[in-house]
C-alpha cells in the first residue's frame, strides 16, 4: 500500500475519500467496542478508528495487538467527527479515518518513557 496523504494533511473536505496513511502508533485507546489510534508521522496526527463488525473481525483482532511506536500502514475512509468530538487544537481534529485494512510494518518494544516531547528526560 502506497501512502496517499500524510497524517497531518486530512481535513473535512476529504470526507468520503479512501486514503492510505503510514506512520507510528502514537497512542492506542481500546473502549471495548471500538479501538482508536492516534497515528503520527512527520506532518502530524490523525485519529483512526477500528469498528468491530462480522466482516472486520479479523482486522479488529489485529488492531487489538497494536502498541505504541509500532509502524503501520492503514487503508480507510475519511469521515467527519460529530461536533462534540472535534479536536480544535489540531488540523485533523474534524475528521477520523475508519480503517478497512491494516499492515504492520514493524513492531517495537515499549519505550521507557512517552515520546511526546513534554517529558524532560536525560540519559
Amino acid at each position: 500500500m502506497q501512502r496517499t496523504h500524510t497524517c497531518g494533511a486530512l481535513r473535512a473536505e476529504h470526507e468520503g475519500l479512501e486514503v492510505v496513511l503510514q506512520g507510528w502508533v502514537h497512542r492506542r485507546r481500546d473502549l471495548g467496542g471500538l479501538i482508536f489510534l492516534d497515528l503520527r508521522d512527520r506532518d502530524g496526527l490523525t485519529q483512526v478508528v477500528f469498528e468491530p463488525t462480522p466482516e472486520t473481525a479479523e482486522l479488529f483482532a489485529e488492531a487489538e495487538r497494536l502498541r505504541s511506536e509500532w509502524v503501520v500502514s492503514i487503508r480507510g475512509t475519511v469521515r467527519g467527527r460529530p461536533t462534540h468530538q472535534m479536536k480544535g487544537d489540531r488540523g485533523t481534529g474534524a475528521i477520523e479515518v475508519v480503517a478497512q485494512s491494516l499492515n504492520i510494518l514493524s513492531e517495537a518494544k515499549t519505550p521507557p518513557f512517552v515520546l511526546d516531547g513534554k517529558l524532560d528526560v536525560n540519559e
